[in-house]
């Protein structure tokens, strides 16, 4: 009897497979290894025969449909396959189940998946499917994320019904590229949009509506302006409307208003430990050390539940997903490479890492370390890697992407000649012809 082969082994022989065959073969191992419900070596093997051997979708489409629980990469891969293979019907059949199993345009913005959701609008042009309230404010919310604001602008104004929701998603979509909204005139759209609500279709403005405006105001930089709009507002502001004046007088350097905003924020709400956590690390890239020690003091025995960090982008319908340190890619020893020739090539432009956001008791060196292997980083790595030149890079990041790794980005922009986006959960003080942080 044969003996099996560890995942290593697997997901090497899957790469060298040029024949479907072969991927049959492997298949049935796992099969008898019972390691059919892998999810990266089941992705990795749908890839092959579906992708990188056209013409034996079918092949994993069987597999598809043996996995209990398909994640993203795999319906993207089954999709992919049959639209490549002339299956348009197909395809979108397995759109639509995905939708059902909540999978849809709202995911691809969540992902930045841009590809796949073009190929989605593309197709319900082509099939006539008619685009009412909900499908277009899904489409404007998904261009918005993905950070194609012209296609998402497009798809508002061309919809005359309009209802709060589609309101609320296309100012939030000026919100999120307010980094280099004071320089192209979108803190100004973003503003005309939030007056015409009213003065031409006479919807009253919610909290959410003053709270996009406060988040494009803050992205752009204008923090007073965004402080007095706040204080100006007919609605009494909620705490997440402070802790986005907070993060932005942290990243422009506003210590005085940071520590009058933070006090704020602990009055409003002194029992959540996201609260104690958000105001102390704002102390703690203030230099405020005293401030530290007393804000974290009243955690006590709250204990603020910690959401791990990743980073993703899409390549080829593909969405590829990242965290701290992740070696379990089998283009690893690629990646890591790249990663090397980055560093390498920011030293020579002068580049010198900040470890202030990074807040672990450890010493210098090792926070240089940890520095260069944010998710960001790999998955930047991988981008250049796998987009042709001419093409944007689009990552996104479920948390706030660090100010060295947004310094990182800006000079990789250059040094690289390529255009990069980048979409992370908060907002950043930086901006550069090329690149736009979110």
């Amino acid at each position: 009897m044969k003996p099996m082969m560890d995942q290593g082994s697997l997901e090497a022989a899957i790469k060298r497979c040029t024949r479907v065959r072969e991927l049959r073969a492997i298949h049935a191992h796992m099969v008898r290894a019972n390691l059919t419900q892998e999810t990266f070596l089941t992705s990795k093997l749908m890839e092959s025969s579906a992708v990188n051997l056209p013409g034996h979708v079918s092949c994993a489409h069987r597999i598809f449909s043996s996995i209990l629980y398909p994640n993203l990469f795999m319906w993207n891969t089954i999709i992919r396959g049959y639209s490549i293979s002339n299956s348009p019907i197909t395809a979108i059949t397995f759109y639509r189940d995905m939708s059902l199993c909540g999978i849809s345009l709202g995911v691809c913005g969540e992902f930045g998946a841009l590809e796949l959701g073009k190929w989605v609008h593309s197709y319900i042009n082509k099939k006539g499917i008619k685009i009412d309230l909900v499908l277009g404010t899904a489409l404007v919310g998904m261009y918005s994320k993905c950070g194609s604001l012209d296609n998402a602008l497009k798809m508002f104004e061309g919809k005359p019904e309009r209802d709060v929701t589609a309101w609320s998603t296309m100012i939030a979509g000026y919100a999120v590229r307010g980094h280099w909204a004071s320089h192209s005139g979108l803190v100004e759209k973003g503003h005309q949009i939030f007056n015409t609500m009213w003065t031409e279709y006479e919807i009253t403005s919610q909290l959410k509506h003053y709270g996009c405006l406060v988040a494009l105001f803050c992205r752009a930089g204008m923090v007073d302006h965004a402080h007095k709009f706040i204080q100006t507002m007919p609605i009494e502001p909620n705490v997440v409307l402070w802790r986005t004046l907070l993060g932005a007088c942290e990243a422009h350097g506003y210590k005085d208003l940071a520590d009058h905003i933070s006090r704020k924020i602990l009055n409003l709400d002194p029992t959540s430990p996201e609260n104690i956590v958000l105001v102390s690390n704002v102390y703690v890239s203030l230099g405020r050390w005293s401030s530290v020690s007393q804000v974290r003091s009243l955690m006590k025995d709250k204990t603020p539940k910690k959401q791990n960090g990743w980073s993703s982008i899409e390549i080829n319908f593909m969405v590829h997903k990242f965290i701290m340190g992740d070696e379990s890619d089998p283009e690893g020893e690629k990646i890591y490479g790249m990663l090397q020739q980055m560093a390498t090539k920011l030293k020579q432009v002068g580049h010198v890492a900040s470890t202030v956001d990074v807040l672990h008791d450890i010493d210098e060196e090792e926070k240089l370390y940890a520095l260069g292997l944010h998710s960001e980083r790999l998955a930047t790595a991988y981008g250049l890697l796998h987009t042709p030149n001419g093409l944007p890079i689009r990552i996104v990041k479920n948390l706030r992407v660090c100010r060295d790794c947004h310094e990182m980005i800006k000079l990789i922009s250059e040094v690289y000649n390529r255009e990069i986006i980048v979409r992370d959960s908060s907002f950043s003080p930086f901006q550069r012809k090329g690149v736009f942080l979110q």
